[in-house]
C-alpha cells in the first residue's frame, strides 16, 4: 500500500485543473494509496483557493464546488489528517536553521516537510508529492522520496 504525503501546492491540483493534474488524481484516485495532509494544509487550501477567486482564475461558483468535494474527501479520509504537534514546530525550527540562510525555505514549508518527515520516521513514505521546486530540492536533501506532479 503505497503511502504519499501531499504538499498543498500538489494537492490543489486535485481540485482545480492545472499542469499535472492528472498525475494528481491518478495517484490520490488509486484505492490502495494512502493520502496524507497535515492539518496546515486546510489553511493553506483555503488560502489557495481565496486567491484564485480573487485574481479571477477561479469562479465563485467552482470554488464552492471544490470546496464541498475537499471537505467530502476529509470526511470520508480519503486524506488522513496529521495533527501538529510540538515535535513538528521544533523540527521546522531545525530545518530553517539549516536551510533558510541559503535556501528560499518558508515558515509553512518547514511545518509541512517536519510533518512529512516525522511520517517517514514512523511508515515509510513512498512519495513527497509537491509542485515547489525549490522546496522539492530541501525535501530531497532531507531524504524524501519526492515526486513532483508537474514533471514528466
Amino acid at each position: 500500500m503505497p503511502i504519499c504525503f501531499f504538499d498543498t501546492s500538489a494537492l490543489a491540483k486535485y481540485y482545480h485543473e492545472e499542469i499535472g493534474t492528472q498525475h494528481v488524481i491518478s495517484l490520490i484516485d488509486t484505492p490502495d494509496n494512502r493520502i496524507y495532509i497535515s492539518r496546515l494544509a486546510l489553511t493553506e487550501w483555503h488560502s489557495a483557493f481565496t486567491r484564485k477567486v480573487r485574481i479571477g482564475t477561479l469562479p465563485i461558483s467552482n470554488f464552492q464546488i471544490a470546496k464541498q468535494t475537499f471537505y467530502s474527501d476529509l470526511r470520508n479520509r480519503r486524506l488522513i489528517i496529521i495533527n501538529l504537534e510540538r515535535v513538528h514546530q521544533h523540527h521546522a525550527v531545525r530545518l530553517l536553521k539549516n536551510y533558510g540562510l541559503t535556501q528560499n525555505l518558508r515558515t509553512l514549508d518547514a511545518l509541512q516537510l517536519a510533518v512529512a518527515l516525522d511520517l517517514n520516521n514512523h511508515t515509510h513514505l513512498d512519495h513527497f508529492v509537491c509542485a515547489d521546486i525549490p522546496f522539492c530540492q530541501i525535501a530531497r536533501q532531507e531524504g524524501l522520496p519526492v515526486l513532483n506532479p508537474e514533471s514528466p
